[in-house]
């Protein structure tokens, strides 16, 4: 990898650091307890992926439209 890439790589891990905490931090707020011992934490992030696809694909509609 060049600078180049090293700079977006930090880029992209500062801002996923920062934003991983506050997550985890506004969840445990919300939710309390230890997540590593909580059941159904497979159930959760099958329903968080599916999340994610419809957001994509959301998204794609948004950036297709302003495209118009």
């Amino acid at each position: 990898m060049d600078a180049d890439h090293e700079a977006h790589l930090r880029r992209i891990l500062t801002h996923f650091n920062a934003d991983a905490r506050a997550k985890y931090e506004a969840g445990q707020a919300e939710h309390g307890g230890n997540l590593w011992e909580r059941p159904g934490m497979l159930e959760h992030a099958i329903e968080e992926a599916i999340d994610q696809v419809i957001y994509l694909y959301t998204l794609r509609e948004q950036r297709d439209r302003a495209r118009r």
